[in-house]
């Protein structure tokens, strides 16, 4: 029991930490530019860890590790995608991104910069990615409150059904008062936490075990598999299309609005190249410790994890290797990752539906300050119907957000790409794209045909309809190309 307590008030205290924070940025929160994009005020440690925080969340605590605890390297394959997907958003997109968001009319949200970016006066670039950004973000943060609930849950024992709205709770306060430089800033926190937390505990598992070299044997002891990240856990070989299934979730990083808008609030381009480092390093030495999490949790624990529970191996790591206060910071850690993405996730799905839908259809002269409350209470209404989303326990995180990933990568990734890259692009195009994209993923999920995974061809449909497209229809307006071709030469 004491061993519990100590445990809750290092969660108290973490919260209230994160609530401060919170209630202070909303202070100096005065419009909807603050609290969108904390009026591009980020430096590049902010940026680089707020973007990875809220990229990552509670899945690369429990739901990769999950993976790993049964397939061993085999899980590697998602890590590699992820990696090199990571270092193509930062080297490729980050930079033109920031600067054709603020030339094409300081443009706050990814439909927003749409519509200016081909001076849509239809509107339709404003709605109908705001429709798919509502869909796949209320799948993607009913994930993140499923592993809140499964935190709460394994470490208490409170019911799954209360635990999830305690964490949902704790999330929704915050990005209800501070907003972006809220989100923001705590999710600097948090990325710090959630690095030192997955790198202890499988260090420190393995020298529970025996040291290094004792681990890998006990490890090989469990199955060959652990270590051919060609094979399955049942000992068959993987197949072409697995392996690009697991690859492509590299894919997805183009299209992530809670992960590109941070690219878009960065004090200036200058300031990506360091924040492409910083990024980087976090990145390859989570992913790896994630893996390795469930790996050593394999030979560390003396119980066997079966079905869900495979997705709590850090958390039972954690409490059984760390004396109470110890556990409760690493622990607070996921609580940290889980609070950093559906932060973002709800904010971003907000700004959708009150700068995308409600200001461009309902009520085009809305005021700010009125624009700021009703974004506050999408928040709550997203947030509803995650939570009631995540209340079945059999739910498994890293399926979930597996899903929601392929979503925006298909629907969105095509067209920021050929948006910011091919100067013939046209709004016909990208309408098509984002429309052939979402709805690929949607349908091929339900369908699940060849085993492929849905964010592959929904990527590639999508871009071949921008293309074939765009090629059919008029050619851009001048003042539309000499925006794309300002891109450039801009020290933004």
């Amino acid at each position: 029991m004491t061993h519990n307590l100590i445990i809750i008030n290092t969660f108290v205290l973490y919260i209230g930490v994160m609530m401060a924070i919170g209630i202070y940025y909303y202070r100096r929160t005065k419009n909807m530019s603050d609290y969108f994009l904390g009026n591009r005020k980020l430096g590049a440690w902010v940026t680089s860890l707020s973007a990875e925080a809220s990229d990552m969340s509670g899945w690369m605590l429990m739901g990769l590790p999950g993976f790993a605890y049964l397939a061993g390297l085999n899980a590697g394959w998602i890590a590699v995608g992820l990696a090199i997907g990571t270092w193509a958003n930062w080297q490729f997109v980050a930079a033109r991104l920031r600067k054709y968001t603020e030339l094409a009319k300081n443009s706050l949200t990814l439909p927003e910069f749409l519509q200016n970016r081909y001076e849509d006066t239809t509107n339709i670039l404003r709605v109908v990615p705001a429709i798919f950004i509502l869909i796949f973000f209320i799948l993607y943060a009913s994930s993140g409150f499923v592993a809140a609930g499964r935190l709460f849950e394994s470490i208490f024992g409170v019911p799954y059904e209360y635990a999830i709205f305690i964490g949902a709770a704790s999330v929704v306060f915050y990005t209800l008062i501070g907003g972006f430089l809220a989100v923001s800033r705590t999710d600097f926190i948090q990325g710090v936490m959630m690095f030192f937390a997955i790198l202890i505990v499988p260090i420190c598992g393995a020298i529970s075990v025996g040291g290094v070299a004792e681990t890998i044997a006990e490890i090989e002891k469990v199955g060959a598999s652990m270590f051919a990240p060609l094979t399955k856990p049942d000992g068959s070989t993987m197949g072409f299309i697995e392996l690009i299934s697991l690859l492509a979730w590299g894919f997805g990083y183009f299209g992530q609005p809670h992960i590109l808008v941070r690219f878009m609030a960065i004090t200036s381009s200058g300031e990506i190249k360091q924040a492409t480092r910083i990024a980087m390093t976090w990145v390859v030495l989570s992913l790896a410790a994630a893996v390795a999490v469930g790996m050593v949790g394999r030979v560390y624990l003396t119980f066997p994890l079966t079905g869900t529970e495979t997705e709590t191996v850090f958390l039972v790591m954690t409490n059984t290797l760390f004396p109470p206060i110890i556990a409760g910071v690493v622990l607070s850690a996921v609580l940290a990752a889980i609070m950093s993405t559906a932060s973002s996730q709800l904010l971003v799905a907000a700004s959708a539906f009150a700068q995308d839908i409600y200001r461009t259809m309902i009520r085009k002269d809305a005021e700010e300050k009125e624009l700021v409350w009703l974004s506050r209470a999408s928040v709550l209404i997203i947030a509803s119907v995650s939570v009631f989303l995540g209340l079945n326990p059999n739910s498994f995180i890293l399926d979930m957000v597996a899903y929601a990933w392929a979503g925006f990568g298909a629907a969105f990734g095509p067209a920021i790409l050929m948006s910011l890259f091919w100067r013939r692009t046209t709004k016909k195009g990208v309408v098509c794209g984002i429309i052939v994209g979402g709805v690929t993923v949607l349908v091929w999920k339900q369908l699940a045909l060849f085993g492929l995974y849905e964010i592959v061809p929904g990527f590639f449909f999508s871009l071949i309809a921008i293309y074939i497209v765009s090629l059919m229809d008029n050619e851009p307006e001048k003042s539309v190309t000499d925006t794309f071709d300002a891109v450039g030469k801009s020290n933004i």
